[in-house]
């Protein structure tokens, strides 16, 4: 799997590009039980860019954690190209800092939950219903276990 990873910011408390690469395999690899012939974009951004994207696709006033943006094959593209390119997540620096501040959590098993969360979304899992909500919520869960982390809903 290649996980391309870009820093729009810049900081000590940002997890390193190797650790980011093993949540996205890991949520992968969770979900679809392989990793390989895979690519991926994460992006970390500010609170800046992170709101006005999702004012832009979202309809959302405000930052939030994690924006998804699944890849979407124009017509006559092979399938096997479409299928190993699985689109874009971009983090918020600032608001995943916060948000593991306010929860009580640490920063790295925040960052942890993220990118896992915003790989599972590439992969087309969502929580716009409960039902939908208790899939997408299991599988962070096992992932975030297969890799040393408590469930991050308890």
């Amino acid at each position: 799997m290649k996980v391309e990873v870009q820093r729009a910011v810049d900081g000590p408390a940002l997890p390193a590009a190797q650790q980011i690469r093993q949540w996205a395999e890991a949520a992968l690899q969770q979900a679809r039980g392989k990793t390989q012939d895979t690519h991926m974009t994460v992006r970390i951004v500010d609170v800046d860019e992170i709101s006005r994207l999702n004012e832009q696709y979202r309809r959302k006033t405000g930052p939030t954690n994690v924006l998804s943006f699944p890849f979407e094959a124009m017509p006559g593209i092979p399938a096997e190209l479409a299928e190993a390119e699985l689109g874009d997540v971009l983090v918020c620096a600032a608001v995943v800092q916060g948000e593991a501040q306010e929860q009580g959590k640490t920063s790295e098993a925040h960052w942890a939950h993220m990118i896992i969360h915003g790989t599972l979304h590439l992969l087309g899992y969502d929580h716009l219903n409960d039902e939908q909500a208790t899939e997408m919520e299991s599988l962070e869960i096992a992932t975030l276990a297969g890799l040393g982390y408590a469930d991050p809903y308890s």
